[in-house]
């Protein structure tokens, strides 16, 4: 299949040269293969494409402009609906190719073909059938093998309990340990304050007594010297 554009290359209007410009260079980017038919130099193209546009597309003076394109005998359409047909990414479907795979109109394409006839799930049966048991097959072997996964955490968690039970009264007896050995050493200090306490009193007491003494023995010394100084005065 030969895509045609027909296009007039002498033509004085800015616009027609701008949209024929625009139609061949988009073809080009696409890689489509396209034939130029020059109306303004051949009267034979001129004919050929006014008697082969549809009359409905035709303007209101029965002649129509350049650019039209056909795909060989069948009219693809003017600048208008290529510009659209290039807007919503359908140029092949509007020039009657197939779009090449990959592209965004093949895939497009199959997203519609899909949501028209279903999934692929619907259009095969049997397929499904033989998924779903592998499935409930595959689901069976996990739920197997979660519960052994589960049994075997309990037995952890049971085996955790224990130890934890273990170091609990291990802590248990370790306390009241400690705390027997807070209670002798309590009592070890309380004798050693007493003990320090009788051991102070004793001291002040022995202090007092010495200064006690040493009161008295001031006094005696005292009382001799007076008696020395009146027999001195009486000697006088």
């Amino acid at each position: 299949m030969v895509i045609k554009v027909f296009l007039a290359s002498s033509s004085g209007s800015t616009a027609i040269k701008k949209k024929q410009q625009d139609v061949v260079a988009f073809l080009e980017a696409l890689k489509v293969d396209y034939t130029e038919l020059d109306i303004a130099c051949s009267e034979q193209n001129r004919m050929w494409m006014r008697q082969n546009v549809p009359e409905e597309k035709k303007p209101s003076n029965g002649i129509p402009l350049p650019p039209q394109i056909f795909n060989e005998e069948s009219y693809c359409g003017d600048y208008d609906t290529f510009f659209d047909a290039k807007e919503d990414n359908t140029v092949y479907a509007f020039l009657g190719l197939p779009p090449p795979p990959g592209s965004k109109e093949a895939l497009q394409a199959e997203k519609e073909h899909i949501m028209q006839n279903g999934t692929h799930g619907e259009e095969n049966p049997d397929a499904s059938v033989h998924n779903g048991d592998a499935q409930g097959e595959e689901e069976g072997q996990a739920g197997d093998e979660k519960e052994g996964e589960d049994g075997g955490a309990d037995d952890k968690a049971t085996e955790l309990e224990t130890s934890r039970g273990e170091d609990l009264a291990e802590e248990g007896e370790a306390v009241e340990e400690t705390d027997e050995v807070t209670e002798e050493t309590e009592a070890q200090e309380e004798e050693d304050e007493e003990q320090e306490e009788e051991d102070l009193h004793s001291q002040e007491e022995e202090e007092l007594q010495q200064l006690e003494d040493q009161d008295e023995r001031s006094s005696e010394e005292e009382e001799e010297e007076a008696e020395l100084e009146e027999a001195e005065e009486k000697a006088e």
